[in-house]
């Protein structure tokens, strides 16, 4: 299991991609600490369900396995915004495992409004979950892993919007474009750690944030769509596992890069048919 003995913090995690990636990297033998504002789901069902997803074989394997692949992640009910709340993750993480070498920042949020009409502490609000969090968990991570000499991995989840543009989510592609600077700069400043820094940009994934945010009907789905070559939406599994590729020791000369699992939507400079257009 490509990560085996990795030791994750992973914020963000009762949803969506943040939950696919705590399963994934459980099931490829990684002990995850996840720090989330909610309670923790039923996790042993999560694993069950995904199997549900999968052939028959691994289906078996799911529901044999739920149990003991849930008592591999851990949970913390905190503001991720708080540096506090990183810290005391940190000393939960070295408690439980004695130290800590991966991070996953995915704590996100959207706040959908006209450019015109939007409010000083809404913008404040989406940055101080989906940059501001990643700065601080970053920062109180990666001081433990130079302290260890521990050459550990961080993972940052950025977006297709990061370099595109929605006209009524200026906050959330605001705060995307900077988590892809993050990743850059404290790529290179970590580097002579062996401390590797990557990102994830996903594109349309069928999770509940996009449902709310892209997708409240059928035409709006056309529209995504007719900009993604692959003519599907991503599942947040397949998210994951790029975000497991890059935690582990295969991306081990990867640094600084931010990685685009987007149906092809960043390659496209012209829009497709879609589906029962």
């Amino acid at each position: 299991m490509r990560l085996h003995d990795r030791h994750i913090l992973l914020t963000g995690g009762a949803q969506g991609i943040g939950l696919a990636c705590a399963l994934r990297f459980a099931s490829e033998g990684a002990k995850v600490l996840v720090v989330d504002k909610q309670a923790a789901p039923d996790l042993a069902q999560a694993f069950e369900t995904a199997g549900q997803a999968k052939g028959n074989a691994e289906r078996l394997a799911s529901k044999v396995d739920a149990e003991r692949l849930a008592s591999n992640i851990a949970w913390l009910q905190a503001d991720v915004t708080a540096r506090s709340s990183a810290e005391t993750a940190l000393a939960m993480g070295i408690r439980l495992w004695g130290r800590v070498d991966g991070l996953l920042n995915n704590a996100g949020i959207i706040h959908g409004c006209h450019f015109l009409d939007l409010k000083d502490e809404d913008f404040d609000r989406v940055m101080a979950v989906n940059i501001r969090s990643y700065f601080v968990f970053s920062q109180v991570v990666a001081r433990h892993m130079v302290s260890e000499k521990l050459r550990g991995s961080i993972v940052n989840m950025s977006s297709v919007n990061a370099l595109l543009a929605i006209p009524d989510q200026l906050p959330y592609a605001v705060s995307k474009g900077g988590v892809n600077q993050l990743t850059r700069v404290s790529a290179m400043s970590l580097a002579e750690y062996g401390i590797r820094v990557n990102a994830v940009g996903p594109g349309t994934i069928a999770t509940e944030l996009a449902r709310h945010a892209v997708m409240q009907s059928e035409q709006a789905k056309q529209k995504i769509m007719s900009r993604t070559p692959l003519q599907r939406l991503g599942e947040p599994d397949e998210v994951a596992q790029v975000a497991a590729f890059l935690m582990s020791d295969e991306a081990s000369y990867l640094t600084g890069q931010i990685i685009y699992p987007d149906g092809g939507r960043m390659a496209l400079n012209y829009t497709v048919a879609a589906p029962g257009a």
